[in-house]
This record gives C-alpha cells, structure tokens and sequence, in this order.
C-alpha cells in the first residue's frame, strides 16, 4: 500500500505541475514567479532574504523574479520602516489581484470542495495530517539538496 501512496503522491505531483503552468500561462507567470507570489500572498509581507530562503532560489534569482512580479503588478516593494538600513525592503501582495488567481482556481477549488464532501470530519483530519507530514518530508528532503554532502572514503 506504501507502493501504493507513493505512485498516488507522483501522479498528484504531475498533475499539480501541469494545473500551474496552464495557470501561469493564463497570467503570464513562470512557475517559479507563482512559487514565490505565493508565498508572499499567503505568509507576506516578507523580507527578499526570507522569501529567497522560502522559495529555495538565489538571492541574485530573486531580483528577477521580484521585477516580473513587481512589473505585472502582482507585489509592491515598500521601504520597511522597521529597519536601520534604509535600503531594506519588505514584499506585499497586491490583494486586489487576486480576484484573477481566485477566478481561475475556481474549478480545481470547486472540485476538492466536492471531493473534502464525501470524506468525514475524522477522515479529513487524517488527510490533512498525511498532507502536512508529506510537506514536511519534501521540505526536509529539499533541504539536504542544498549542500552537497561529502562521501567519506
């Protein structure tokens, strides 16, 4: 069965790849640009040195990410009045253009609200567990790639 869950988890991720690149052909945005509008939409507004580290990119990466994303009016970069370095920034997402992400997730959102219907509360605690602990897993996994380990002789 754990055969089972793994092949489930592959097919999901293809299909998921698939929905966001359709998706960022819809609003010009590279899986990458969504990846990281993403992120500030649902955790901003943050920081381009905790958003790079989020998102798994390049400092020097980000740069282009953030003037695309910046460009088609998806975030803002505003002064952080917090700091000492006048230069420091913070990222913020454009709330009212997310209207236009909503809209075309509309379909796959309205399909897992019927698919979550047919599943008890009980039940969806256990996916939503099994979902979180299997983000944690690709975390932890993607973490190790940062750094080459060295093989001992």
């Amino acid at each position: 069965m754990t055969t089972a869950v793994k092949d489930a988890l592959r097919d999901l991720n293809i299909q998921l790849s698939l929905l966001n690149r359709r998706f960022g052909g819809r609003v010009e945005l590279r899986d990458v640009d969504w990846t990281c509008l993403d992120l500030v939409n649902r955790h901003g507004p943050l920081s381009p040195t905790m958003l790079a580290r989020r998102a798994g990119v390049h400092p020097a990466t980000l740069t282009g990410i953030l003037d695309r994303l910046q460009r088609g009016g998806w975030i803002v970069r505003e002064r952080d009045p917090e700091s000492a370095d006048r230069r420091a920034v913070t990222l913020r997402g454009v709330r009212e253009r997310n209207s236009e992400l909503f809209h075309l997730f509309s379909g796959m959102n309205g399909r897992m609200d019927e698919l979550c219907a047919h599943y008890s509360e009980a039940e969806l605690e256990v996916v939503a567990d099994f979902l979180r602990r299997t983000g944690t897993a690709g975390h932890e996994s993607a973490e190790e790639l940062i750094e080459p380990k060295l093989i001992e002789p």
